[in-house]
């Protein structure tokens, strides 16, 4: 079994490696950011990211954006400090492909291997370990992390060299954005008609245009439960690499720039922390009509 230094133990982070504990790996984690009681007490805890790379085989992170990365690898006390040669260094935030390619550079730099491995299934996905796991990197790599990412993922993909994880979880943002607004359009639209918009959910889901999130996110909407989950600020983050890679290539994204203007009228409106099914409140709001209102009617 190897030892694995965790870094990021938030929402996501935290059921994560509380799956690779249940695998019977020994975990060290980072005592300068809030290690949750029951993984405290089941973890090595110690100084700072220097000490947890020194301690481990393999360091995975798990933090919420590009700065953050670079940060925690090559700050003061960062990873890259208390790396040896041989080890395995893995991110599975979210972040920016090219980025992610010169930290990979400055790792393997180290003789360090480096896999980029963001996920995708939110809160669910993580403490059900039923996340989707897209990777970038070197295969031999990949062959020796699979083992950990079935602890923590089912769907689980080596995509290409470093970045290419991190494309692809651009992409998967760009649709699980569209369909947010998709389902969020058509609720708002199926409510102010006069339907009640849970029994169309509900009825919806038989056809063609079922899917995951008119499945999970349609029933928020419905009900009103926009605790995250999965916060706006950072669906808009993931978009804003979309919409930045999109004007390097020379491409257009037209409706993944609509999107990220709805999750803009949310943050306006206090929603930053709100999970990214309240989408439809911006709808609502340009609307003066929630879709809960349909159930009275």
């Amino acid at each position: 079994m190897a030892k694995i230094g965790f870094i990021g133990l938030g929402i996501m982070g935290s059921h994560m490696a509380r799956n690779l504990l249940k695998g019977g790996h020994e975990l060290v984690v980072n005592g300068k950011f809030p290690v949750p009681e029951d993984l405290s007490k089941q973890a090595t805890v110690v100084a700072d990211s220097t000490a947890v790379a020194q301690a481990s085989d393999i360091v995975i992170l798990m933090v919420p954006d590009t700065p953050d990365v670079q940060k925690v690898l090559f700050g003061d006390d960062g990873v890259a400090k208390g790396l040896s040669a041989g080890k395995l260094v893995i991110d599975m935030s979210s972040i920016s492909p090219i980025e992610t390619q010169e930290f990979a550079k400055q790792i393997n730099a180290l003789g360090c291997d480096y896999l980029d491995a963001p996920v995708s299934g939110g809160e669910v996905g993580a403490r059900e370990a039923t996340l989707t796991i897209m990777v970038g990197g070197p295969e031999k790599s990949f062959e020796i992390a699979k083992p950990l990412f079935a602890l923590m993922g089912k769907n689980i993909s080596l995509i290409g060299e470093n970045g290419a994880g991190q494309t692809t979880k651009v992409a998967n943002q760009i649709i699980v954005a569209l369909n947010i607004e998709a389902v969020a359009e058509a609720l708002l639209f199926a409510a102010r008609s006069g339907a009640d918009p849970e029994r169309v959910r509900k009825a919806l889901m038989g056809g063609f245009a079922a899917s995951r999130i008119l499945e999970v996110h349609g029933e928020r909407m419905t009900k009103r439960t926009f605790d995250p989950g999965f916060r706006i600020e950072l669906h808009q983050k993931d978009l804003n690499l979309a919409i930045d890679g999109a004007r390097k290539l020379g491409i257009a994204l037209p409706h993944t720039a609509s999107a990220q203007q709805l999750f803009s009228v949310c943050v306006a409106n206090g929603g930053k922390a709100w999970d990214h099914s309240a989408m439809v409140r911006a709808l609502e709001i340009m609307a003066n009509f929630e879709i809960a209102e349909g159930k009275k009617a």
